[in-house]
This record gives C-alpha cells, structure tokens and sequence, in this order.
C-alpha cells in the first residue's frame, strides 16, 4: 500500500519530535538530574588549586562520587561555558549532586573556610610551617616576608622583622589567598589586642614596643603556666634594673640551629646579640610571637624580689630571691630529673 504524503509527514515529524525529546530529556539528565543530593548524602570537600585544569577537577569530583561521571561534568561545563571560569578555593559539596549544581557551587557558590590555630610562643618560622600546610602556601615565601623591609613598611610598622608581631589566635581563611593576605591579617589582629592603652602603659614605664614583645616573648618561652607570668616577669625586671644578666634558656633556643633540645654548657659562649648569658640587657628583638597574657605580663610584672627561678618538673617553677636558695632549688630538680630517668630505665628493663 502506498503511503501518502501527509502521513509520511507525520512520521517524519513524529520522528523528529521524538529524537528531540530524548536528546532533551537526555540532556536534562546528565546537567540536572537528580534534582537535588540525598538527605543524607556526605559533606565532600574539594579544592580547586591555582593551575588546575577542568579534566582534574572532574577527576576528584568523580573519585569521590559528587558526580556520576568526569565525562558528563566537562559536557556540561562546555555547553554553559563555564570550562575557564572554576574558582581556586575549597569548596564543601554534596555526594550525589548533578553536574550543573556541581560546577555552579565552584563557579558561583561560596567557598569554604579553613581553620587552624596559631599557638602563643611559635616564632615565625612554625608558623610558616602551620600555614603551609593547611593554606599550602609556600613556607619558605612566609618567612621571607617576615624580614621584608617593604612589606613591613606598608604595614606601617617600624620594625626590622614581623616576629613578635604576629598574633597567636584561631584563624580563618579561604583557600587560594596570599602569604601576604595572611600575615597583613595576623598583624591586624596583632594591633586590634595590642592597643593604644596597653602601649600607653609601656610607655610610661620607659618602655617601647619592641622592648615589650622582646620581653614578653622571653616570658611567653618559659612559662608553662599562665599565672607564673608577671612571676618571671617580675625576676627578668629586677636582673634589668640591677643589671644582671637575663640568663634566658629561651633565647639560646632561638639561636641554636638544632633545636629546641636539652642545652649544653658549650651553648652558652655562641657569639650572638641574643645570648642573654653573655650580653646584658634585652636581645634585639622578640624570640617568637607571645599571646595576650605574656605580653601584659611584660608591662605589669608582679611586685617581688625574686632574681632566681628554675623549674619544678610539673611546668611550674620555684622562685628564690638568692643564689643560696636558688641552689637548694637546683638541687631539688636536679633530684626529680634524676628519679624520672631512673622510672624510664626501670619501665624499658620492665618491657624487655
């Protein structure tokens, strides 16, 4: 039977309009299907990092099954032409998302902070290091900018270096930001805490700033207990205004390449400004970055004779006015170190 013109029409066109609706619900399901994520689908973190190409990031989103598959999403990324437009951050996303909800949260969503805290007493170089390795920013670039003479001049502050300056605190940031966005953000804290009244209170007492964060990050390397504070502070002024020497562990520390370790006598005699067992007075500058407590003990150190201390073995410290009792205190940790070796030896034969 032949078929007629009309109807060979209207099978053409009821051809075509079914190849159309496939193709379209085909592309709707690869760009938007399924509607939304599961309720209890997965938190996924993801970062796009500086240079990353398309086909990487369609590789972890596939890995770690935001998308059903790489392919789809670098389809779906072409046909909105958004191939060039992924932001370098970290971003939270969903297990189970679709591919257009997938590449408009990189494009378009908000990014994801990263959290990490810098503890009071780090000098800049642990710093660089925590920062690294949460931000991965260079560390070698962080501490370079930490004795960068312009960079601390547009700062505005008159300094030779940013240790001392950089504030201890729990910080926020997004991935993809610059070691200069970091430490521009550590000093704003730093000049937030360490406000005018505090410095107006140094000042009075003849001290400057750089005076007061040198002493403070002394203070900050040998307490373990924040309440010793103006305790060793009070010692450290008193061996200024008689002018003895400050006799600081931690600023040997702070030179010594190896360390932090047990400290020998030969450390001691190195040649350096910031040996405080050789040369009197206040280093150059401050050893690490102190916290909010060391600092205020710096400028208000308690009333005290005390010109001695040495530790007690529990973080704690016993504080002698002279070298008599001093001794006798000595003696005493010399005493507990002792015993601990000696429990250390017996455990080891114990487990042998």
């Amino acid at each position: 039977m032949k078929m007629n013109r009309r109807t060979f029409v209207l099978i053409a066109v009821g051809s075509l309009l079914t190849v159309l609706i496939i193709g379209c619900l085909l592309i709707i399901y690869v760009l938007y299907i399924p509607l939304s994520p599961k309720k209890s689908a997965r938190d996924v973190d993801i970062i796009v990092r500086w240079g990353a190409s398309l086909g990487e990031v369609a590789i972890e989103l596939e890995d770690k099954q935001v998308v059903r598959s790489l392919d789809q999403f670098k389809l779906t990324a072409e046909l909105y032409k958004k191939t060039g437009k992924l932001r370098v951050g970290k971003f939270t996303l969903k297990e189970g998302m679709s591919n257009y909800r997938a590449l408009m949260a990189l494009v378009e969503g908000p990014q994801s902070y990263i959290n990490f805290t810098l503890p009071d007493g780090y000098d800049s170089r642990r710093f660089a290091r925590i920062i690294e390795h949460h931000l991965e920013i260079d560390s070698t670039e962080i501490v370079t900018l930490v004795s960068d003479s312009i960079f601390i001049g547009e700062l505005g502050l008159a300094t030779r270096s940013l240790e001392g300056y950089l504030f201890p605190e729990t910080y926020s940031f997004t991935y993809g930001v610059s070691a200069e966005h970091v430490l521009t953000a550590l000093v704003s804290q730093f000049k937030r805490v360490v406000n005018d009244s505090l410095m107006q209170k140094a000042a009075e007492k003849g001290w400057s700033l750089n005076d007061v964060l040198t002493l403070a990050s002394i203070i900050e390397g040998e307490a373990l207990v924040d309440g010793e504070m103006p305790i060793i502070s009070s010692v450290y002024h008193n061996r200024l205004r008689i002018g003895m020497p400050l006799q600081a562990d931690p600023t040997i520390q702070y030179i010594i390449p190896d360390g932090p370790r047990r400290l020998l006598y030969r450390d001691l005699d190195i040649d350096s400004p910031y040996n405080t067992y050789k040369y009197r007075g206040l280093p150059p500058g401050p050893i690490n970055n102190p916290g909010i407590h060391a600092i205020k003990a710096a400028i208000f150190p308690a009333e005290s004779n005390y010109l001695y201390f040495v530790a007690n073995g529990d973080g704690t410290h016993s504080f002698s006015e002279n070298y008599t009792q001093h001794l006798r205190a000595k003696e005493r940790f010399d005493a507990y170190r002792r015993q601990v070796v000696k429990e250390e030896q017996q455990k080891v034969r114990d487990e042998q």
